[in-house]
């Protein structure tokens, strides 16, 4: 048992120290090539940094055969962070994916449904937005890490991890509890707050769990976009472990108290326009409600769950809080009362 613990502690101060370090020798890019870059981009001045959110998603198509749109629509919410939104005729789970790009690195949250390359590139589509921000910037994409992380252990979430398994530069989660947390240099989960510089721009991270044990939010301290994952977003929020969630969700408001949030922005999208829910499994959502929403509405839909007593489906005007009733899936075929 000794040695087990020995061996996973090594593990994950390797992968903390290995992805977290701001020091010159931690980037993978050579000496002459750091020197001869552009002045760095500065991250801390006139923030928020401004950036808008496209008026429709790609969102799926009502026959999926028929569809033509790209597997992944790519939208530039301002010119140093890109949002990925996999097209729901390729699946309907559909995940969202920042993609944020710092002086020295760039981090993926999450991924696309997808594990192939030959059923679609994400990681060509990554590499790709890559390329277009060193043009735009005078960069060389060699010199630029890329972290590929996610916010929670589900497959919807880390399927294409294995795309960038060869990728020069890359490093990437590992798929268990302690890899996760080792990853971000945590020894205090899920309390714990830690900062990973990008290069000049920082992003905040913390425990998140309640959907599962293992999650995470995410915070940018540029664009002050606060991810919030599967633990909170515009569909129906899946709270496998109640206590753990709400004590999440008291985090989050506590964060929301002492930092400016522009956004909250959650994994998915499964609610229309008019609050009504999209059944699982759709692979079309033509009135689908924006995958952004407000401090408000989760100080809200917290102040709601406080309310919560037992296990059900309750509709805080902007999420469907499913309490313990994974199994059941949709709304209008499951057997407990609504709140």
């Amino acid at each position: 048992m000794r040695a087990m613990q020995d061996v996973a502690m090594d593990r994950r101060t390797f992968l903390s120290a290995a992805a977290v370090t701001t020091t010159a020798s931690g980037s993978l890019a050579s000496a002459a090539a750091a020197a001869a870059r552009p002045t760095p981009i500065d991250f801390t001045k006139n923030l928020p940094a401004p950036g808008t959110f496209p008026t429709k998603w790609i969102c799926g198509s009502s026959s999926c055969m028929d569809n033509t749109d790209p597997p992944v629509h790519v939208h530039w919410y301002n010119p140093h962070t890109a949002i990925l939104r996999q097209n729901k005729a390729y699946s309907y789970e559909a995940p969202f994916a920042p993609l944020y790009f710092g002086n020295d690195r760039v981090l993926l949250l999450d991924e696309g449904f997808v594990q192939l390359r030959n059923d679609w590139d994400l990681r060509g589509v990554v590499d790709k937005c890559i390329e277009e921000w060193c043009a735009r910037n005078g960069r060389d994409p060699a010199s630029l890490e890329l972290l590929v992380a996610f916010s929670h252990l589900h497959v919807d979430h880390y399927a294409a991890v294995n795309q960038f398994a060869d990728r020069p530069n890359t490093r990437y989660m590992g798929l268990t509890h302690e890899e996760m947390v080792g990853f971000w240099g945590m020894t205090n989960f899920p309390e714990e707050r830690v900062t990973l510089d990008l290069g000049g721009r920082d992003i905040l991270i913390w425990g998140s769990p309640g959907h599962v044990i293992s999650e995470f939010a995410y915070y940018d301290s540029y664009t002050q976009i606060l991810y919030t994952g599967d633990m909170f977003y515009r569909g129906r929020c899946y709270i496998s472990f109640w206590e753990p969630w709400f004590a999440s969700m008291q985090r989050l408001i506590d964060f929301c108290d002492t930092h400016p949030v522009t956004h909250v922005m959650g994994c998915h999208v499964e609610i229309s326009n008019d609050g009504q829910d999209y059944a699982y499994g759709m692979t079309y959502q033509p009135d689908e409600a924006p995958v952004e929403m407000t401090v408000g509405q989760l100080r809200h839909a917290f102040e709601f769950a406080k309310t919560i007593k037992e296990p059900g489906i309750y509709f805080t005007g902007t999420v469907f809080l499913c309490n313990q009733t994974r199994g059941t899936t949709t709304i209008d075929k499951n057997p407990y009362r609504y709140g």
